[in-house]
């Protein structure tokens, strides 16, 4: 039998605030089921960020050159920073067969659907939007014109819906069920024939 790696598959995962979002990739990490993909960024660490474990951090000018040469695979600016993916070490993780998620918003996730034609993109949404704002309101930790600016965000994204190729919703108190749901898919994908060519390549040795 042929000892050839299956190559990993890249997850793109992304959803509003107030979707349980980071809760679910929490627990999907933890556990074991992906490796988390590192972002770059052009911001300076804050205190307890470690290089190359929360971020990589890198000067302006070195970002620009990495988007120059095609090294990210998406990236967008917020407040005169740079925040973005680093395509080489996306592609060495796949290439040792691990399964990476990259936890981006939908511009992002756009612009590598574009580059990874092949990758699998999951949109998590709360059940409908009273209960995102309803989600929001409860962390009591943001001002008015923010919760609004959020539902308004999530408003302009949900346009994009149809451009992912699943959709997990994430009910109350029900990670666990959404988590599974991400499992589910991640088996699915990893069983398509096209995935899996290598086992016609060497059926018959």
């Amino acid at each position: 039998m042929s000892s050839v790696k299956r190559r990993g598959l890249l997850f793109i995962v992304s959803g509003p605030a107030g979707s349980g979002k980071t809760t679910i990739i929490t627990k999907l990490i933890d556990a074991g089921d992906f490796v988390f993909s590192v972002s770059a960024t052009t911001r300076a660490p804050r205190p307890g960020e470690v290089d190359g474990v929360d971020y990589f951090f890198v000067t302006k000018e070195d970002f620009k050159d990495r988007i120059r040469r095609g090294e990210m695979l998406e990236y967008a600016q917020y407040v005169d920073n740079y925040y973005g993916t680093p395509r080489r070490a996306v592609e060495k993780q796949l290439e040792e067969g691990k399964d990476v998620l990259l936890d981006i918003e939908v511009q992002g996730a756009l612009q590598v659907m574009q580059q990874m034609k092949d990758a699998v993109s999951i949109l998590i949404l709360p059940p409908n939007s009273k209960e995102l704002e309803k989600r929001l309101r409860s962390r009591g930790t943001e001002i008015e014109s923010v919760i609004q600016a959020r539902l308004e965000r999530a408003h302009l994204e949900f346009k994009y819906f149809t451009q992912y190729n699943y959709v997990v919703i994430s009910k109350d108190n029900c990670v666990d069920e959404a988590a599974d749901e991400i499992r589910a898919i991640k088996k699915a994908e990893s069983l398509k024939s096209s995935r899996n060519t290598y086992i016609k390549e060497s059926f018959f040795e």
